[in-house]
């Protein structure tokens, strides 16, 4: 039998990971308490196997890498510049104090200085990944309050990769604080960020654009891992800063980059693997046996990170001014602690700053916090109504400041549409026409350089990843139209835009009519099947030139659709009326016909014209200035590029257009 040490602690971890986070989410808990329980279960301090700890710890290490590359990547100082009036002096104020909170009780304790100023960082900063699943656990992400929440998280994230920088001249130096060595550091860190930024950041986005141009979708993702290992490791052996600072700042470069949104998806699996290791090698540094020792200490501790950030972030509330609700909404998400705590807490823990002891009191601290989070969340409604009835502390705390969370125009959501091929190239060249805003997702980055150049708002991605849908904001779409030819693509990107936005109207392309019956059932409120379609159509035009009339031969078409698209029940009880109102038209057709710049009909009114007296058609309707006229009067007087609805059969219509050029 073969002796494979790595691969069987990487099994086992991912294994007792899967099943801790299993249990996690049945509970209703964050995965991140799943993946911490697994570690303890796993950990040195607990019966049955027993994990290699510092091989776990080095897979861990990658986990640290693209945990921070993710931030850096996804770090945008225009959300937080909308948020700036609120969240950037509330992050920094709740930073201090709890910091403050974090070392007064430290001293209380008995511990080092070093030691208390590191724990009182770590639980000063909160877990994105818990704050994100709260506000979207309870619709609050796309409001005001859930966008200060985490533009004051993404200058906490800042924050987090400036405290791993100065970590290492904080660390005792013969006894004492080093300022030199403060300085040093902070020269390096400073000469590794301008390098990156003037050679990195001309040097990155072009590598990917031309691995993208090589269509090998492995070259991509390979140049995306070179990047960040390579950033990361650079940055520590070559100018002595942590591997998350370089990983931080290659993300951010990258951001710049039109492919971001794509790197995000690639790397997402990646990022994902070696966290969960991350925050399983995490709980393998837990010693249950101590923290039952010290039981007092982990309740109280979690009584500072949970009740005293929440009363910190309200106090707050009345120096900066701002909405009560955006306070509430801060202080229940950021009331816990996770993996920046996490992270701070190993770089303390190498540094000689904290000690195996005290790192277990913040990890169970953070596991108790995490875990009552979101009991915070539904105590908002009744904390509100306490406060109501406590007038001069609610007239202190809502001060009525609408943050700035959003430069976009009421009435302009977009249409998106995956694919640019030739369904969608038409499809786009029509809404476009008709003034109808669009937002395209294509993988192809030829067609996305194109529509670049053409000014159409693009992303560069696989929509089949939901990460790279994401960025397309379908929460404000009007609707969402996949037109990619491949089904299992289309099932993946309709079932993720349902969970993203139930009430979206989703338009797929299915290729077989298997398809139609599963692409509705994960969502999709129209299906359409191009073979279907166009065998009808030609069977259609046949019967029509073979002299059958027409409403004999459209209602067969529809029963025809009927029974292939029976799946879709809305459009399937929708057909009676469809063939109900084709014998009411019969051979009547409804026209649209633009009124020329030298029209006899300009300057006339309806009245004057008598269009339907001497044509026999008769005008239902009247577009100008993309404002619609139904049932326009008589006196309404037409204009050079109106659009009027005609209504009449083939012979009346063909008059209208003669009479409209000539008067005759």
């Amino acid at each position: 039998m073969h002796d494979l040490p790595l691969l069987i602690n990487i099994s086992i971890a991912l294994a007792a990971a899967f099943v801790g986070g299993l249990f996690a989410r049945r509970v209703k808990l964050p995965a991140i308490v799943g993946y911490l329980l697994a570690g303890i279960a796993i950990g040195p301090f607990t019966p049955g196997f027993v994990g290699d700890t510092d091989t776990i710890s080095q897979l861990a290490e990658l986990g640290v890498i693209f945990l921070m590359f993710g931030v850096g990547l996804h770090f945008s100082f225009s959300d937080l510049w909308k948020v700036r009036k609120i969240a950037v002096p509330g992050a920094i104020l709740q930073m201090i104090l709890g910091t403050l909170a974090g070392y007064v009780l430290s001293q209380l304790w008995g511990w080092s200085s070093s030691a208390g100023i590191t724990m009182g960082l770590g639980i000063s900063i909160a877990s994105t990944v818990v704050l994100l699943r709260g506000l979207m656990d309870n619709n609050l992400l796309n409001t005001p309050h859930g966008r200060v929440a985490v533009g004051w998280l993404v200058l906490e994230d800042l924050a987090t990769v400036l405290i791993l920088i100065l970590m290492p001249a904080l660390a005792p130096q013969s006894g004492a604080f080093a300022l030199s060595s403060l300085g040093l550091t902070l020269l390096k860190a400073g000469a590794f960020v301008v390098l990156m930024f003037l050679v990195g950041k001309r040097f990155i986005p072009w590598l990917l654009d031309r691995m993208a141009h090589t269509r090998s979708r492995e070259l991509f993702i390979l140049a995306i891992l070179v990047i960040t290992l390579a950033t990361a490791l650079g940055a520590s052996e070559i100018f002595s800063v942590s591997l998350a600072l370089g990983a931080f700042v290659a993300g951010a470069i990258v951001s710049e980059s039109p492919l971001s949104h794509q790197v995000g998806a690639d790397v997402l699996p990646f990022r994902e693997a070696f966290a969960v290791l991350f925050f399983v090698s995490v709980g393998m540094l837990v010693n249950p046996i101590f923290l039952v020792q010290h039981l007092g200490q982990v309740f109280v501790l979690t009584l500072v990170v949970v009740l005293g950030k929440i009363l910190i972030n309200l106090l707050i509330g009345f120096l900066i001014p701002g909405q009560a609700k955006t306070f509430m909404v801060v202080a229940a998400g950021l009331s816990q602690i996770g993996e920046f705590t996490f992270i701070v807490g190993q770089a303390g823990l190498m540094l000689g700053l904290l000690d195996r002891n005290q790192y277990s009191l913040i990890l169970a601290a953070a596991l108790l916090s995490i875990t009552v989070n979101p009991w915070m969340f539904k105590l908002i409604p009744k904390a509100e109504q306490l406060l109501k009835g406590i007038p001069w502390i609610w007239k202190r705390l809502d001060r009525h400041a609408v943050p700035e969370t959003s430069d976009d125009k009421p009435g302009i959501n977009p249409v998106v549409l995956v694919g640019y091929g030739r369904v969608g190239g038409h499809l786009l060249s029509v809404l476009r026409s008709m003034d109808i805003p669009v937002k395209v997702i294509e993988a192809d980055v030829e067609l996305v350089e194109m529509l670049n150049n053409e000014n159409i708002p693009v992303l560069y991605g696989d929509a089949a990843n939901s990460e790279v849908l994401t960025h397309a904001h379908l929460e404000h779409a009007k609707a969402l139209v996949v037109s990619v030819p491949e089904e299992a693509a289309t099932e993946l990107i309709v079932s993720a835009a349902h969970d993203t936005n139930p009430n979206l109207p989703i338009i797929a392309r299915a290729a077989t009519e298997e398809g139609i019956h599963r692409l509705t059932e994960l969502g999709a409120s129209f299906v359409v099947h191009p073979e279907l379609e166009g065998g009808l159509e030609m069977v259609r035009h046949t019967l029509l030139e073979l002299g059958l009339p027409r409403r004999e031969v459209d209602e067969y078409a529809e029963q025809v659709r009927t029974k292939r698209y029976e799946a879709m029940n809305e459009y399937s009880s929708a057909q009676p009326l469809v063939r109900n109102i084709l014998r009411a038209i019969g051979e009547i057709e409804i026209s649209w016909i633009e009124v020329p710049d030298d029209s006899p009909l300009v300057g006339h009114t309806l009245a004057e014209s008598d269009l339907r007296g001497k044509t026999g058609a008769s005008v239902v309707a009247l577009v100008r200035d993309q404002k619609l006229n139904a049932n326009p009067k008589s006196s309404t007087m037409f204009q050079a590029g109106d659009r009027i609805g005609i209504i009449g059969d083939t012979a009346q219509i063909f008059a209208v257009e003669a009479f409209l050029l000539s008067g005759e």
